[in-house]
């Protein structure tokens, strides 16, 4: 299961969000070999296609797919060196396949900053220097072991050291690995050392509802910091609140407060986006079940996402778009229509594609 961490200095809603977050969570119990921690939050990615498919098919239960939050330590100035519970969420980070950064925009005297005043901008760029910092250590210390080795000719030794000396340069240079583009040699190193600021990153941004930033505005934050990343913007005191509530609840609320867009969901489909993440279904009497995999995923390790042996013993797929699935109305149908394509070894999965796999 792949996991967004979600980090950022204290008192900017971290802990907020975490709590709206788990109101979506799943029932674990569907998920072998899963264990929560008190900080992880392993919640559903909001879709339609299971249900409806689930509607057809008749199905005993629905089983959505999944994306992993953990609630990490609040960073604080020094987190590199050891600072308040530094090492801890630096190794946190470290665990997490893409970062969730929140950063706290509205004004508030009664939830003191940190540093006393509100500024999103110096709040990126503390958070952002703290992961360049930890990254120069594990940096230093691969170049440490790598040099000698580099200056007796070793070839493939050499070849390694001169990336990492044109990794260095661009963090000692403040910027962020994921903003710069590597060949796949590159790549395949930097992966290796699981450098922090080579994940893929996203921002939230909390703001209040009845002050609410334009999305240009927050853009513009992000811009002078000459990143290009995604962004969300979300009122995590709100989104929290509406989690105690019923469904008939929320809806009034929300219509009251006019309010169209789910924040939270914005959040988790945007954190599928970023770890280029897609959906197959399977569907039938028993179950009707999404399944994550990467993109450009072939359809043998789809199958093996489903068990092991389903790739071993892949002969076919036969594949259908779900929402022409639904329109024939069932599998046997859209069989005597033709509306069923066998593919083989070599099909690239799509999003949205109904499978069942010929073992």
């Amino acid at each position: 299961m792949l996991s967004v961490g979600i980090v950022g200095l204290p008192n900017v809603g971290k802990s907020t969000l975490f709590k709206a977050l788990t109101k979506k969570q799943v029932n674990i119990a569907n998920y072998p070999f899963c264990t929560v921690d008190p900080n992880v939050g392993v919640v559903k990615v909001p879709d339609e296609r299971p249900e409806k498919l689930a509607a057809m098919s008749r199905s005993a239960k629905i089983v959505p797919t999944i994306i992993e939050f953990v609630d990490i330590a609040g960073l604080v100035k020094g987190a590199n060196k050891g600072e308040g519970l530094g090492n801890q969420f630096l190794a946190k980070i470290r665990e997490a396949d893409a970062i969730a950064q929140v950063v706290r925009v509205f004004e508030d005297k009664e939830i003191l900053h940190i540093d006393k005043n509100i500024d999103p901008k110096r709040d990126i760029e503390i958070i952002n220097l703290e992961l360049i910092m930890k990254d120069l250590e594990t940096l230093g210390k691969r170049i440490e072991k790598v040099a000698g080795e580099a200056k007796s000719g070793n070839k493939e030794k050499r070849k390694e050291f001169e990336v990492l000396e044109k990794i260095k340069t661009h963090l000692d240079n403040g910027k962020l690995l994921n903003q710069i583009n590597f060949d796949e040699y590159e790549t395949k190193t930097i992966r290796g050392l699981g450098l922090l600021t080579a994940k893929p990153m996203l921002f939230v941004f909390n703001d209040k509802i009845e002050n609410k930033k334009s999305a240009k505005d927050l853009g513009e934050i992000l811009k002078c910091l000459n990143l290009n990343v995604p962004f969300v913007q979300i009122d995590m005191k709100l989104e929290a609140d509406l989690g105690e509530l019923g469904d008939e609840e929320k809806k009034n609320y929300k219509n009251d407060l006019n309010i169209t867009e789910d924040g939270v969901d914005d959040l988790i489909k945007s954190s599928y986006k970023l770890l280029n993440l897609i959906t197959f279904l399977t569907t039938g009497a028993d179950e009707t079940r999404a399944w994550t995999v990467k993109e450009r995923t072939k359809a043998p390790q789809a199958a093996g996402v489903i068990h092991t042996d389903f790739e071993k013993g892949f002969i076919k797929a036969e594949v259908i778009n779900w929402q022409n699935l639904l329109e024939a109305g069932s599998w046997a149908k859209a069989a005597e229509k033709g509306l069923l394509r066998a593919e083989g070894k070599d099909y690239i999965i799509k999003d949205g594609d109904v499978i069942e796999f010929k073992i």
